[in-house]
């Protein structure tokens, strides 16, 4: 009989709650819910598109990427998914788009048709949007040729042939011709690679060759402005673009709204959306009261009749009830007397949370770095196949791997997981992250500190290494002209200059750590032992780390670590760019078989000419005499004992440039040596040693 008048009871009582609440469920889903949907504008921009292999993400559009999800300036058409872009009225193919160093390859379209162009026109950049890469080159297309002497003479490899019984002709640095034998129309000027110059400066170059280097394009950069809000937008969960009213930057969110990030536009917003919001909220907040009294009403009453029924069960048994054990939290089993409370207490034993994933490990990026599990990496390099091995970097092997999305990057491995290398490991990620330069290689990422294998993930950088191409087994190629060697120089010097501008040592600069790709451009790798340098002192005291023969010998004795310490590196690099010799070779004379040693004895003697590798043309050609010379200069002074007498980065960097433009007239074409009295820069000092020389 208790049950149905408790029944009977509680349905007279909370019959016109639930009246009241269907009400309230009933207004609430009346309320419209639109702010919880995405922006329109934040699902479109979300992800990149394909245009044939050319991925397509912000700044550029098109393709069925809408306006809005780019910079109006950088629309690309993909028709017959083939990618193309109007720069200044000159339409380009779309080689390829290297979003971390804002670099863009373009291929003229009107070249790509036919070399032979009817009305040859010069092709201009928006140098507010655009800059050209400075290691291309620039070629001169000459049309409408003909020749106006009575003789014809032999045909040279940078003639090509056009309709109408005329010709064109292409120079360029290291190409030239006797322009008295002919007479031409017009010319053009565009830009080439480096390997594509390379290639064409042989004898043996056809107008297939030509083509070719027209269809593989040149780089130009665009400006770090057009970007440079992104990073802060996606930090806040927007989607990069523009607004398509006025075609500023704006940071596409979930609500809708467009503005600089979108932590500014929840503000900016908050208002409003408090109005909007304002009956909705007074809905959920009557509808959970009523709820929260019915469950507590309920439980209230259900209670006291669960109490009633069970003293009135326990009375007649209660006389007879014994003193029973109960846990102690401290003295294990106690005795309950009839008056003590029957509560009792169990200790748990606490066990750490598992921190396999902790730290950076859990979220998805550490200092901005993705975070890839191991068993990805182990997927992606074939369970670390000793094939795969690429080589062996700072406390690490190399691998090549191939990622599910398909990227081809290159996987460093740590020697040895403990606390040293994990330091090592957390510096490179930390350091890398920050950094973004053309010349150095991109970080893709890395596994957490706590994974079974400390994993940092590159890009793969393809052509190997400056070593491989100087002395290793990509040497007997001979692609390393003089003008990439120059090339190689200037731009890792750019590299460096720029870390020192960070108040980033290297402390491991060499030949091995200078990465080319397949235009030789260079990428310098290896941070592993990189420090940043505090701006309150002037150096560093740390144990002294790095490669036999580059070793800055003040560094080695001191323990004291200075930009200068890679300037002194890069001047053993200097060397063996014009000596194609190695660092260290304990095949040469004792007293050699440390290049830098060997380099400034030479350079003291009067003798650059035994120093130079005689495949570069140094003693037939008045140019690369000239170069090789003022490099080796150069070099003198990077390799001083004394820190104080050598250059800056950024110094070694114009001196380089400089050299390049033939703006320097330190020293005459013809000067084959140097005299360092004129120089003035040993002061009394002995001649630079490193402590690594073979004695």
């Amino acid at each position: 009989m208790l049950i149905p008048l408790i029944r009977q009871k509680m349905h007279q009582q909370l019959h016109p709650y639930f009246l009241l609440f269907s009400s309230l469920i009933f207004i609430l889903i009346k309320t419209p819910v639109s702010f919880c949907q995405d922006d329109e504008r934040f699902s479109k921009c979300s992800e990149p598109i394909l245009c044939g292999d050319i991925e397509i993400n912000y700044p550029f559009w098109g393709g069925g990427r809408p306006d809005y999800c780019g910079h109006p300036s950088f629309e690309i058409n993909c028709e017959s998914n083939i990618p193309n872009i109007a720069i200044e009225s000159t339409s380009y193919k779309v080689v390829g788009i290297d979003t971390p160093t804002r670099i863009l390859t373009l291929a003229r379209d009107d070249l790509l048709s036919n070399i032979c162009l009817n009305n040859p026109e010069n092709a201009s950049l928006d140098l507010n949007i655009f800059s050209y890469v400075s290691s291309d080159q620039n070629i001169t297309l000459y049309y409408g040729c003909t020749f106006s002497g009575p003789q014809i003479p032999t045909r040279r490899p940078n003639m090509f042939s056009c309709p109408s019984n005329i010709f064109g002709i292409y120079t360029m640095i290291g190409v030239s011709f006797d322009f008295s034998i002919v007479r031409c129309e017009k010319e053009i000027i565009t830009r080439i690679n480096q390997t594509s110059a390379v290639a064409l400066a042989s004898a043996t170059a056809t107008v297939e060759v030509l083509k070719s280097a027209i269809s593989g394009g040149f780089s130009v950069n665009w400006m770090a402005n057009i970007d440079s809000p992104c990073e802060q937008c996606g930090r806040s969960g927007g989607r990069c673009g523009s607004n398509p009213d006025s075609a500023a930057f704006a940071c596409h969110c979930a609500t809708g709204t467009h503005a600089f990030n979108c932590t500014d536009a929840q503000n900016q917003d908050g208002e409003s959306r408090k109005k909007n919001q304002t009956p909705l909220a007074i809905g959920l907040g009557v509808g959970g009261a009523v709820l929260a009294g019915i469950g507590i009403g309920w439980l209230i009453f259900f209670c006291r009749q669960k109490r009633k029924r069970i003293a009135a069960q326990a009375s007649p048994v209660q006389a007879e009830k014994k003193d029973l054990p109960v846990l102690s939290s401290s003295n294990g089993l106690t005795t309950s007397s009839p008056n003590s409370s029957t509560t009792f207490t169990r200790s748990i034993p606490s066990y750490p949370s598992s921190t396999s994933e902790a730290d950076y490990g859990r979220g998805s990026s550490y200092f901005g770095a993705h975070v890839f599990s191991f068993a990805e990496l182990e997927e992606a390099t074939d369970n670390f196949d000793q094939s795969k091995e690429l080589g062996d970097g700072g406390f690490g092997v190399v691998y090549y791997g191939k990622l599910r999305d398909g990227r081809v990057v290159a996987v460093k491995r740590l020697y040895e997981n403990n606390f040293k290398r994990v330091e090592q490991f957390m510096n490179e990620v930390e350091i890398l992250t920050k950094l973004r330069h053309q010349h150095l290689v991109t970080l893709y990422g890395c596994t957490s500190k706590r994974s079974r294998d400390l994993l940092l993930v590159y890009e793969y950088i393809s052509n190997g290494t400056v070593a491989d191409h100087l002395h290793g087994n990509r040497a007997k190629s001979g692609l390393l002209s003089w003008p990439v060697r120059m090339n190689i120089a200037i731009e890792t010097a750019d590299a460096l200059a720029y870390l020192h501008s960070s108040v980033i040592i290297h402390r491991d600069v060499k030949t091995n750590n200078i990465l080319l790709d397949n235009d030789f451009h260079v990428k310098v790798a290896d941070f592993g032992l990189s420090r940043l340098f505090p701006d309150n002192v002037t150096h560093v005291s740390t144990a002294p780390q790095g490669t036999p023969g580059y070793v800055d010998p003040e560094y080695y004795q001191c323990y004291q670590l200075t930009e200068k310490s890679d300037v002194y590196s890069f001047g053993v690099v200097l060397i063996e760019l014009i000596s194609s010799l190695q660092a260290v070779d304990t095949n040469r004379h004792r007293h050699d078989s440390n290049l830098a040693n060997m380099a400034v004895n030479k350079i003291q003697t009067h003798s650059v000419h035994e120093l130079v590798d005689p495949s570069l043309g140094f003693t037939t050609n008045s140019s690369v005499r000239r170069m090789t010379t003022l490099v080796a200069e150069l070099a003198f002074r990077c390799l001083q004992q004394e820190r104080d007498m050598r250059p800056s980065m950024r110094e070694v960097l114009e001196t380089l440039r400089g050299i390049q433009n033939g703006e320097s007239n330190a020293h005459k074409a013809e000067v084959l040596d140097i005299v360092v009295d004129d120089v003035g820069l040993l002061k009394g000092s002995g001649s630079p040693s490193s402590p690594h020389s073979s004695g």
